[in-house]
């Protein structure tokens, strides 16, 4: 028998306090945060949606695991458990452990880049385009058409164009093509799923041009969910599965496991080729720590290990998909324009569509941000120009190709009445959305400039 409610597959041992502001009392943290989020107190956000990285909250096993912990410098217990799951899952051979994801996309993508070098993919994340920037290099987005429209529904909308990928490849040569890079799921394209088919086709280009094909695995069991669900052919088998089999396709995989690793803290770079892992684990042991933690301390390990196979259960992985398309679904039929299937864990708010009446170079996005924090105390994150948009020569934007706000919802937090009143919340800003005005940028860094940035907010004319 089934049912049309689905309840969280945990029950709640341990509970944390949230702070309950005032709509005055906000106004006042935002102005000091200079409009910008990420300079907000913990304590002075209700709802946090800033990101679903790290915010998880760990299992009764994984804090048990935890307990066991080796805390060796080398070759102790804990990594020797990690390292056996990951190779269990990926099926390479070399396991580099890194802090984060992006301390694992430096060492590969500096050794990889530098001046001249291209990168290409389906969407780059933030600081994958940072890191590969910072070394010289270019960074490149190929989605497919489909994802460049956020109302149309497509299944596998995080996909790579492979018709543009092969034109790349042949545009600048495959000698500075420094990788190939397939996020799963697409994050910055709206968290779309890629198809195994895609994929496939992806896999069959770069070992025609001879090209390092990488998968950005973070989402990899969310992918898998739609894969299995979406895509003929995947009905019967395991979600772990299929995962195994898409990292089959790929050179190595770079993950932040503070995603789909259910843990706080803590990544990994898996690569077939031993010369490419000798190469990275020399800037491994020079920035992170020594091969066998990396930056990690045992503790984190033994979550991790734990976490790799606590996320491909069924009944998590069923809420998980089901309890962020309720919270789309909602907003959608409440006339709130987002990108369309939603995504595994995240619903991305289309700020230009909502906005209209705001001009791309006034950030309708980071005003967006700034009215769901001032309204109902929710943080969010702008993904639209503020975070990708660029200047010409006369320092005139090159916007995005969307304006989005990202509502990530951490894994295992929040309950079904947090999520009832983030509705409620945007029901309010409907109402006076035509009298919102946009932010203009006051100060910024050179690179991931959204984390700092120092934003005012533009007075009506």
């Amino acid at each position: 028998m089934s049912f049309k409610t689905i309840i969280e597959p945990f029950k709640i041992k341990e509970v944390e306090p949230i702070s309950v502001t005032s709509e005055e009392e906000r106004v006042q943290y935002l102005k000091d945060a200079h409009y910008n989020p990420f300079m907000l107190k913990s304590e002075q956000v209700l709802i946090d949606f800033l990101t679903d990285s790290g915010t998880s909250a760990m299992s009764s096993r994984q804090w048990a695991a935890m307990m066991e912990a080796d805390e060796a410098y080398a070759g102790s217990k804990s990594w020797h458990r990690m390292e056996a799951v990951i190779k269990d899952l990926t099926g390479y051979n070399y396991i580099l452990p890194t802090h984060q994801g992006r301390a694992a996309e430096r060492i590969l993508y500096s050794h990889l880049g530098g001046k001249g070098k291209v990168f290409i993919s389906n969407t780059h994340f933030d600081t994958t385009r940072a890191n590969i920037e910072f070394s010289g290099a270019e960074a490149i987005d190929i989605p497919i058409e489909e994802a460049k429209h956020p109302m149309l529904d497509h299944p596998f909308k995080g996909n790579i164009d492979t018709k543009a990928l092969e034109e790349l490849i042949l545009k600048y040569g495959a000698e500075n093509i420094g990788g190939v890079i397939l996020t799963v799921t697409n994050n910055s394209g709206g968290g779309q799923p890629v198809s195994m088919f895609n994929a496939k086709e992806a896999q069959k280009i770069c070992q025609k041009y001879k090209v390092r094909y990488f998968i950005d695995c973070c989402r990899i069991a969310e992918n898998a969910y739609y894969i299995k669900h979406r895509e003929a052919g995947y009905e019967n088998k395991s979600y772990k599965q299929i995962a195994q089999e898409m990292f089959a396709l790929a050179d190595g995989g770079v993950m932040s496991a503070k995603k789909d690793g259910l843990v706080n803290m803590g990544g990994f770079l898996a690569l077939k080729d031993k010369k490419l892992a000798d190469e990275c684990t020399n800037l491994l042991i020079i920035t992170e720590g020594f091969a066998t933690y990396g930056g990690l301390s045992g503790r984190s390990m033994e979550a991790i290990s734990v976490g790799l196979e606590e996320v491909f259960e069924p009944a998590y992985l069923q809420y998980r998909i089901r309890s962020t398309a309720y919270l789309g679904e909602k907003l959608y039929k409440m006339g709130v324009p987002l990108i369309y299937p939603i995504g595994g864990h995240a619903v991305y708010i289309d700020a230009k569509a909502f906005y209209q009446h705001i001009p791309v170079n006034e950030y309708p996005g980071q005003a967006m941000v700034c009215e769901l924090y001032l309204k109902g105390g929710i943080r969010s994150v702008e993904i639209g120009s503020v975070m990708f948009g660029k200047y010409d020569k006369e320092r005139k934007l090159i916007p995005a190709p969307n304006e989005l706000v990202r509502l990530a919802i951490p894994r295992r937090v929040y309950t079904q009445s947090h999520i009832e009143y983030v509705i409620e919340v945007f029901e309010k800003i409907l109402i006076g959305k035509d009298e919102v005005r946009g932010v203009k940028i006051v100060e910024e860094p050179e690179f991931l400039r959204h984390f700092t940035a120092k934003f005012e907010r533009l007075n009506k004319t």
